[in-house]
């Protein structure tokens, strides 16, 4: 068959992956020059361990190896099975770590808890004060400004793949769709992942679907200096993965509520190392549209006093801000939105702040439903 793919994420480029490596011939359009949304505004972690039981941790399992396995061909995406520590430094913040740990997910997701001297042990760039650390075997990260380039330039060598960006789709027709230039497209069947673009046509098309948008701030640092073996989180991070859910969450959320700045931002603290030593730091979470045009300075200095904290001395100076926008589906159950548009068209959007963990996955059950 010939697959066309509208849109250059992540999500659409796993498409493009998935479809290839079964034998198909693919076109993939992005109306960018190169992809800018959620898929290169992100940490790059592939995070397993805070997903929900069920086929969202299913989903972000499968991922995982998929992840893996697709690095072992694309060095080029910077894929380390480098696991996480979700640090503890109150009493209330351990009770969760321990009720997790003790429930039946824990084998699953690689969990074990850490004290502090097993913390240090593993990750020795944590210098500061905590009481231990939830270790997550299964969560890895990958190099999210050049994962695409690097999954695109693999595709064009198997000769049956073509990136045409700055294009945008107008229309969609029987066997394709039609772009900006006035320039037909043929195909069998027409993917659209667009990501956190929901007007356009696809709102002619699907109209209102069950997606929301959500804004989040990140930033980047000067290089740390020294390895940060791990994925790092803070404690705040179990008020945001449905993994964390359970008695031990309600009692920590009464009994330790979230300070001014988290709370009104809905923050948590996540912090990965670049190949250049680089910092990702993040992230807020911001649902109430129209979303700002700028970043406020709060809740970077709220990262930068935990991010020291758990460092034990000061974030290195950050050299780069921005804010990035995902499409969350609005059924927190689905791990995607998948829907028919046509009789050869299909919408998969949605995949909220699990895009860069699950799109392998993803786009490998819908190779699997359309019968790629």
């Amino acid at each position: 068959m010939r697959i066309l793919i509208v849109g250059g994420g992540v999500l659409g480029t796993q498409h493009a992956w998935q479809a290839v490596e079964r034998g198909h011939e693919v076109l993939q359009l992005e109306r960018e020059p190169e992809a800018r949304g959620a898929s290169v505004r992100n940490f790059g972690l592939v995070w397993v361990g805070g997903r929900a039981a069920g086929p969202e941790l299913e989903t972000a399992v499968r991922a995982r190896e998929l992840w893996e396995r697709i690095g072992e061909r694309v060095p080029a995406l910077g894929f380390r099975p480098n696991g996480s520590l979700t640090v503890v430094r109150t009493e209330a913040e351990l009770a969760v770590a321990q009720e997790v740990v003790a429930g039946p997910g824990a084998a699953e997701r690689g969990f074990k808890l850490l004290d502090a001297k097993e913390t240090r042990a593993l990750n020795p760039a944590l210098r500061g004060n905590f009481t231990g650390a939830l270790w997550c075997e299964r969560d890895a990260a990958v190099e999210p400004r050049t994962a695409q380039p690097a999954l695109r330039e693999a595709l064009e060598a198997s000769g049956r793949y073509r990136w045409l960006p700055g294009r945008e789709v107008r229309n969609l027709i029987d066997h394709g769709v039609v772009d900006d230039h006035g320039e037909r497209h043929e195909g069998d069947v027409v993917v659209f992942c667009t990501g956190a673009w929901l007007g356009g046509l696809v709102r002619e098309i699907a109209g209102e679907i069950p997606v929301r948008r959500v804004r989040l701030q990140m930033a980047q640092t000067e290089p740390l200096g020294e390895p940060l073996p791990t994925s790092v989180a803070d404690g705040d991070s179990f008020r945001y993965y449905p993994a964390y859910r359970g008695a031990a969450l309600d009692a920590m959320n009464e009994r330790q509520p979230q300070g001014e700045i988290a709370a009104q931002n809905a923050m948590q603290l996540l912090m990965v190392q670049r190949r250049d030593g680089s910092l990702t730091i993040g992230d807020t979470h911001e649902y109430a549209q129209p979303f700002p045009f700028d970043v406020t300075e709060d809740p970077y200095e709220h990262l930068a006093e935990v991010a020291g904290a758990l460092l034990g001395r000061p974030l290195p100076k950050i050299r780069r801000r921005w804010a990035g926008v995902y499409a969350q589906a609005t059924d927190r159950t689905a791990v995607v939105h998948r829907e028919r548009l046509s009789g050869n068209a299909f919408l998969v959007t949605g995949p909220g702040g699990r895009g860069m963990t699950c799109s392998p996955a993803i786009a490998e059950d819908t190779a699997k439903e359309l019968g790629w």
